[in-house]
């Protein structure tokens, strides 16, 4: 697209969306005080994570970092995460609409990040590395090119390009690395995408069953220089999941995947010939609520809310309901389910069930307040049965965390995001209409 056309519709777009935006400032008003201070509190820690674990110099974002006795410094650890740096430019533009931090250093942060990606970090016909040194930008022991996770950082280099649409810069780069994306290649033939690409391969496992994939497809079917088919919407499965009277459109995965396309892409009243997907995310959470309150002790009403997090045995792709009824694995559930609670589950499920996940992030700091809350806010994981508290903190969870809670207060993300005119686009050609 002629980068003067592109400037001006995106000057367009944001200019027609101000009225919303008044009005969707004034959402807070049907939150508690109580309720919009503590969002607040988890959109103002979480940024502060993207700001100070990000490099100085090359703007990338560290997959995890420490919080306890966290001073603010940048985490030895080196390796960063493509995905937790596409939440975090997301999340510095909530800082700078927010005032959290100051606005220069965030526009600089957020040029330094766009320079790095488009003119130094290696890409293979424009996806990028899952994880790569800090620094150096280097693929991070031998991890693949990876599709979905280019994908996450897309969705926060176009929310960058939207609300900083005034610096030509910032959207030229922003452009740059959306529009070099070769998505046909990843396809390598098939009507599905792959995984990801690495040592000469592409991986053999392909996105092809419904989970946090959607936004993968609409930025490729609405790429301006290499668009996938629009056919290839209707290539992946929407297997249909029965739990408790509840049905939907799911599998036996984590309760992120119900999430995180979600984060930037507003589904809210509209449909494609297939599904509603924003009240299936609704039923989905209400399936995986009544999931987790039948394993009993100590789930409850206060206490639920399980995904793929760290766990006192390591990272756990912790599961919910599946084609089989959970009573009958009860004492194992799935993904060796031991009662810990993820607080990133239930926060980015806050635009689909507000009064009850705002309840249990309610209970969970008022109940185990330093143990578990630092800050960049919530720990990944705690067990408070055996005193295990994670003293990680991981960029990808806290991401969706501030991003949803953001999107229930204003629903900023979700209308900065479909400023640019590419999401319109792809959404019109995947078969979305209006309900």
């Amino acid at each position: 697209m002629d980068r003067r056309k592109l400037l001006k519709l995106l000057a367009a777009s944001a200019l027609a969306s101000a009225g919303r935006s008044l009005a969707l400032q004034e959402a807070d008003t049907s939150l508690t005080r109580s309720d919009a201070i503590f969002l607040d509190d988890i959109e103002r820690c979480g940024c502060l994570y993207f700001a100070e674990q990000a490099s100085p110099n090359t703007g990338q974002v560290l997959d995890r970092a420490t919080w306890l006795n966290s001073t603010g410094a940048l985490d030895p650890r080196r390796m960063a995460s493509i995905a937790a740096t596409g939440f975090g430019l997301s999340a510095l533009c909530i800082a700078h609409k927010r005032r959290y931090q100051s606005r220069t250093k965030i526009v600089e942060q957020v040029r330094r990040t766009l320079q790095f990606h488009c003119n130094t970090l290696p890409h293979q016909h424009g996806f990028f590395c899952h994880f790569t040194d800090i620094e150096t930008g280097q693929q991070f022991r031998n991890t693949e090119f990876s599709s979905i996770d280019t994908a996450l950082l897309l969705c926060g280099v176009l929310t960058a390009r939207a609300y900083f649409h005034r610096d030509e810069e910032i959207v030229h780069l922003a452009t740059t690395i959306y529009e070099r994306i070769d998505w046909p290649w990843m396809l390598n033939g098939e009507k599905t995408l792959s995984m990801g690409y690495r040592d000469g391969s592409f991986l053999k496992s392909r996105w092809n069953h419904y989970c946090e994939l959607m936004m993968l497809y609409l930025l490729a079917i609405g790429s301006p220089t290499h668009p996938i088919d629009p056919a290839c919407w209707d290539a992946w499965s929407r297997p249909i999941m029965r739990y408790s009277g509840f049905k939907y459109i799911g599998a036996a995965d984590p309760l992120f995947v119900h999430q995180y396309s979600h984060a930037w892409f507003d589904f809210q009243n509209k449909r494609d010939r297939h599904a509603d997907y924003f009240t299936n995310s609704v039923i989905a959470t209400r399936a995986h609520q009544a999931f987790c309150l039948s394993l009993h002790k100590p789930y409850s009403l206060n206490y639920w809310g399980i995904s793929a997090s760290d766990s006192q045995h390591g990272y756990t792709a912790w599961g919910g309901p599946g084609v089989r009824e959970p009573e009958k694995n009860a004492s194992q559930g799935f993904g060796g389910i031991d009662g810990s609670v993820v607080p990133y589950a239930t926060a980015g499920s806050l635009p689909f069930l507000p009064a009850d996940c705002l309840r249990v992030q309610h209970w969970l700091r008022d109940t185990y307040g330093p143990k578990a809350w630092g800050r960049y806010g919530f720990c990944d994981v705690f067990h408070p049965d055996t005193n295990y508290y994670d003293p990680d903190v991981l960029g990808i969870d806290l991401g969706i965390s501030v991003l949803m809670a953001e999107n229930l207060r204003t629903g900023f993300v979700w209308e900065t995001f479909a400023q640019n005119p590419e999401v319109t686009i792809a959404m019109q050609r995947a078969g979305f209409h209006k309900t």
